[in-house]
């Protein structure tokens, strides 16, 4: 045992009196490699009894490993020091070049003497973080899932078999992946909800804020690569009335008073009754403008009651749940928050638009 703890002292002063990489990995073999002691005695413990043995192979085992565990501390110390030091001797002062710039009348001095502005979080972006923690407030959880989906997730599973003619609401982008037209770029975060629904049994109340791909035409309400805020209920009792609340609640909360909202009938195959969910003009306040198509009224997004199909394909019972759902575009939202005319200038990448936010 007093032979073990000297070669393990041995090994620990040979790797802390290493000072580069290069001295380190000379002394490892040394330290506890095939040259060290420790490797010497291993060698020589078939000479002993089977008690013996074990005892001391399990001292020397144990002796190797803190040594390789400090040789691997002593290793990552020194290429941060090497990284440090190499950062020092490749770092560029620019202060005298800037200096002479600006002393000499440079066209760049005006632009060296104004500070750098700094950057922020694209309006969407801010959009979505307030709808997070307005649901959030009332309840919700936050979900997410992947942007490339199964075919059963996106369609399948929401009531939306092969040829279903619904599927026509949805001009889909399709990978060239497994089989023919299998694998999607979800056009919509309804499959964050299928997901939930396997992986949990009810009560639900969660929202899936993402983005959702459609071979949309750009205009001034529509974008092929849109964000768009799924939410889910399921529990005992739900009913309409608990959706129209909840919608009232976000409106209140995202706009404010005075703007209206209003659901009015429509059709999606996961929910039954179905509705779509619009909000005064915010260009024109009702009275009819290009935003609008002349109605006064801008859609936000689609709502209804969970289809019992869709309960039914991922396993809860439709005769004791039932629950709502609904979609709403975040860059409409966006949008109407700002009174934006052309939901496209969200993608202009305009610093003179993108500063105002």
């Amino acid at each position: 045992m007093n032979a073990i703890e000297q070669a393990s002292a041995h090994g620990r002063q040979l790797i802390s009196a290493a000072s580069t990489l290069a001295d380190l990995r000379a002394v490892e073999s040394e330290a506890f490699g095939k040259r060290s002691r420790l490797a010497a005695m291993t060698a020589e413990l078939r000479e002993l009894g089977p008690q013996e043995r074990r005892q001391l192979g399990q001292e020397l085992q144990q002796a190797r490993a803190a040594l390789e565990e400090l040789y691997n501390r002593r290793a990552e110390e020194l290429s941060r020091r090497d990284a440090l030091r190499r950062a020092e001797a490749e770092r560029l002062d620019l202060t005298e070049e800037a200096w002479r710039f600006a002393s000499t009348g440079s066209p760049l001095a005006g632009a060296l003497e104004q500070p750098v502005p700094r950057g922020h979080l694209h309006l969407v972006t801010q959009v979505r973080q307030e709808l997070e923690d307005i649901f959030l407030s009332m309840g919700f959880e936050v979900a997410e899932g992947p942007e490339v989906e199964d075919d059963w997730h996106n369609f399948e599973a929401l009531n939306m078999p092969p040829h279903h003619p619904a599927r026509g609401m949805f001009d889909t982008f399709y990978l060239k992946a497994g089989q023919s037209e299998s694998v999607v770029l979800r056009t919509h975060t309804s499959p964050v909800q299928v997901r939930l629904m396997e992986s949990r049994r009810p009560p639900i109340y969660a929202v899936a804020p993402g983005r959702c791909f459609r071979r949309d035409t750009p205009d001034a309400t529509h974008l092929p690569v849109f964000h768009q805020l799924e939410a889910l209920v399921v529990d005992e009792g739900i009913s309409m009335s608990h959706l129209a609340g909840a919608l009232d609640a976000f409106t209140d909360a995202f706009f404010g008073p005075g703007r209206r909202a209003r659901l009015r009938p429509s059709f999606f195959p996961f929910t039954e009754p179905s509705a779509e969910f619009d909000v005064t003009c915010w260009v024109c306040g009702g009275e009819g403008c290009r935003t609008c198509s002349g109605s006064g009224w801008v859609e936000l997004g689609g709502c209804g009651m969970v289809d019992p199909a869709v309960f039914e394909a991922v396993g809860v019972d439709p005769e004791r749940y039932s629950g709502f759902a609904w979609g709403l575009g975040i860059d409409r939202l966006a949008a109407a928050r700002t009174s934006l005319g052309d939901i496209r200038e969200l993608l202009d990448n305009d610093i003179r638009f993108l500063t105002q936010f």
